[in-house]
């Protein structure tokens, strides 16, 4: 059955990830799938550990 991978920056609390796997979980079952086959994995990427057009995430935005 699903296996998802969360992957996103660091620093949410457990009630948040609390939230977005019953969320996940939640739109699976509409679909059909029983809660207990839907897995999940949280990557906490820190932000120096991601980025986007060339720019670490953890360096300040340019105006």
């Amino acid at each position: 059955m699903p296996f998802i991978i969360v992957e996103m920056w660091d620093g949410r609390t457990v009630d948040q990830k609390k939230i977005v796997v019953e969320g996940i979980t939640a739109t699976f079952v509409k679909i059909g799938v029983p809660a207990e086959a839907v897995h999940i994995a949280i990557h906490d990427v820190p932000k120096h550990n991601w980025a986007d057009g060339g720019k670490l995430a953890s360096e300040p935005k340019s105006p």
